[in-house]
């Protein structure tokens, strides 16, 4: 079965940036599109982005527009998000999703 694991959360005053790794057990992953979702405390989960399996960004949740960048490095079975100039609002626990697979998640906190 596939395995999502995510890395690179952590604690980050406003106007940081920390920069995620979703790495997956599978190089089959290069076939399948990826996505980037996150999940603040007392609210539903969320798109973040979407990356194609070309390594498009086929998609960007308009709060994010202009700070993050989503990316992936198919020989590495690895997608990435950049994330800058974070706000409070941005902190979640940033999960990876391909497929029906999830990651457990990786916690950011923006705080100052």
């Amino acid at each position: 079965e596939m395995q999502l694991v995510e890395s690179g959360g952590g604690s980050v005053q406003p106007g940081g940036s920390l920069r995620l790794s979703c790495i997956a057990s599978e190089s089959r992953i290069r076939y399948y599109p990826m996505r980037w979702y996150r999940q603040a405390p007392g609210k539903e989960r969320e798109l973040v982005t979407l990356i194609t399996s070309d390594g498009d960004m086929a998609y960007l949740e308009d709060s994010v527009k202009g700070r993050f960048t989503g990316s992936r490095d198919n020989v590495k079975n690895t997608m990435y998000l950049q994330m800058n100039s974070l706000k409070p609002e941005d902190t979640a626990v940033y999960y990876c999703n391909a497929m029906e697979y999830w990651g457990k998640g990786t916690l950011v906190t923006v705080s100052s």
